[in-house]
């Protein structure tokens, strides 16, 4: 084991600077995020808007909403599903809509919880 010794002085200056860090992403995690920013994947926009595979499919094909595709999942931001509910191009509820925001934010929080513990 090695011995490593620095200055009072230096010391006190790097746990000032390892505090400001830690303050900044305790900030950075509390912050509401923007939910419209949010991506969610198919299988939640269609059980929470009850809506199905193939109509999404559809309005994929046609090039009416856009999406991305990561690793063979196909992801939507909630600003886009906000729009084809406001165009009437899906029809669901602003209840589903709700539930879908509250939802993936749950099981983003879990998500994140699980990979902090391991």
């Amino acid at each position: 084991m090695d011995i490593i010794t620095i200055e009072s002085q230096a010391y006190k200056e790097l746990v000032t600077k390892i505090n400001t860090i830690a303050k900044f992403v305790v900030t950075i995690r509390t912050e509401e995020k923007n939910p419209d920013n949010e991506w969610v994947d198919s299988y939640e926009v269609c059980t929470f808007l009850k809506i199905s595979e193939r109509t999404l499919q559809r309005l994929r094909s046609n090039g009416i909403i856009s999406y991305s595709i990561l690793s063979g999942k196909t992801y939507y931001t909630i600003a886009e599903i906000k729009r084809m509910l406001n165009e009437k191009r899906i029809r669901s509820t602003d209840e589903c809509l709700m539930d879908l925001i509250q939802n993936h934010k749950l099981h983003a929080e879990q998500r994140r919880n699980t990979k902090t513990d391991k």
